[in-house]
């Protein structure tokens, strides 16, 4: 396993989905974007990393991963992975930079770019998928990589040892579950907010068509009868007996969240996803109690592991939405995990965007078969754009994630895409 990181490259890449109101919500405009990470090794494969962004923003996260290159380039992945923890608190603890976060913001999502190029180059040495990386790890070293600092008033590491070993139990039954049926998905592609409505009944008729049993709309407009609206149609060519999610990306304050859910409740919608600032923790508890039977769902953009412990110590979420490179990496997020599995809520990986799908997939996939042991009340979102970028895309069928079977984290994007979506001297910008 042992490979010298020699090089560390950042690139800023984006793609103009803006025009098309592809990704369109209630607060989002912006070209899908990625600050994409490259570690190169002494020889060996080269680890692949990016945290997902807007546009402009993508810059800062550029800089900031800059900022973070000393602190890795000269490691081998064996001095690591010996201390994972040493390693995770050398970046967002480093003393010139921490006052920028701490751990939450563009600094820390550096940190997970970093960090997750790091697992993919891991993974891309050791041979696996990623998914498959962790699933077959040992549970002492598992447990190992968590750093439980502020955390363990409601995990520790005996615990997490716990969880995981009792994940081993069944392992092979799941696994051939997954490579016969896959993972279940939902698709977000027939209603962003900026779509016209005959848009979204044709989307929402070709999502019908191709086997779709679950899918979500952007909620949000400046006028909730909009919402209503769209939501009706949506209801219509669905029917009774498809799921229905809406997502709000946090425009509402707790009032009107709880007032505007009044009003689409008549839509049958399985969860309300972000319905206000994701920072209020007991605004998502007040919500969740005056909505219930809706569930309410968050943490795309849950800065760290401490705001998801308090999430779930407050009951204010049934639904626990990891995002791969949000917070620090691997080791973050499965520290969120193990406290979801420890709470009993259930965990549906927030995608989209930028290779979204791609990384998820793997955690998804490792959440069943190591953690959560169940497909009840699971499902990734799915949104089919960009993934021709990448050199190993998802595969979905029939509305169901398949095993990825190549090597790391299947988040590289392809050579000439890097080059013709780099910002602003790419060819796409150029000419734009």
């Amino acid at each position: 396993m042992s490979a010298r990181i020699e090089r560390l490259e950042v690139h800023d890449v984006r793609f103009p989905t803006a025009t098309a109101g592809d990704g369109s919500d209630s607060i989002n405009r912006a070209d899908y974007s990625a600050c994409y990470v490259e570690l190169f090794t002494d020889g060996g494969p080269t680890g692949t990393g990016f945290t997902f962004t807007g546009g402009r923003g993508t810059e800062i996260c550029v800089q900031a991963v800059k900022a973070y290159a000393p602190l890795v380039v000269g490691r081998t992945v064996e001095e690591i992975f010996a201390n994972p923890v040493e390693f995770s608190r050398s970046l967002v603890q480093e003393p010139q930079i921490r006052w920028l976060g701490p751990e939450k913001g563009a600094t820390h999502m550096a940190v997970g770019a970093v960090v997750n190029a790091v697992w993919d180059l891991r993974a891309k040495l050791e041979g696996k998928p990623m998914w498959r990386l962790l699933a077959e790890m040992d549970s002492a070293e598992l447990a190992a990589q968590v750093d439980y600092r502020h955390i363990e008033d409601e995990l520790t590491y005996d615990e997490a040892v716990a969880i995981l070993d009792e994940g081993r139990i069944g392992y092979e039954d799941r696994l051939k579950v997954l490579e016969h049926d896959g993972f279940p998905a939902y698709t977000t592609s027939v209603g962003w907010l900026g779509y016209s409505d005959d848009k979204v009944r044709a989307l929402t008729e070709q999502a019908v068509a191709d086997g779709w049993t679950a899918a979500k709309m952007k909620v949000g407009s400046p006028d909730v009868a909009d919402d209503v609206r769209r939501a009706r149609i949506i209801r219509d060519v669905l029917g009774p007996d498809r799921l229905l999610m809406m997502d709000a990306n946090q425009i509402w304050s707790v009032p009107e969240a709880i007032a505007n859910m009044r009003e689409l409740a008549a839509f049958d919608p399985y969860w309300i996803e972000e319905p206000t600032h994701p920072d209020d923790i007991l605004g998502h508890a007040r919500i969740a109690k005056a909505v219930n039977p809706i569930r309410v769902a968050t943490g795309e953009v849950a800065a760290n592991r401490v705001i998801f412990k308090q999430l779930l110590q407050a009951e204010a979420i049934k639904v626990c939405q990891i995002d791969a490179c949000r917070v620090g990496g691997v080791p973050e997020v499965l520290a969120t995990l193990l406290m979801a599995a420890k709470r009993g809520v259930e965990v549906c990986p927030h995608s989209g965007g930028v290779g979204l799908c791609e990384y998820v997939q793997h955690l998804g996939m490792f959440e069943y078969l190591r953690i959560g042991k169940t497909l009840e009340g699971r499902m990734i979102e799915y949104v089919d754009h960009l993934h021709e970028h990448y050199t190993d895309p998802v595969t979905v069928v029939d509305g169901r994630y398949r095993l990825p079977t190549q090597p790391g984290y299947s988040v590289t994007l392809k050579a000439e895409s890097i080059a013709e979506y780099s910002y602003p001297n790419g060819p796409a910008w150029l000419s734009s």
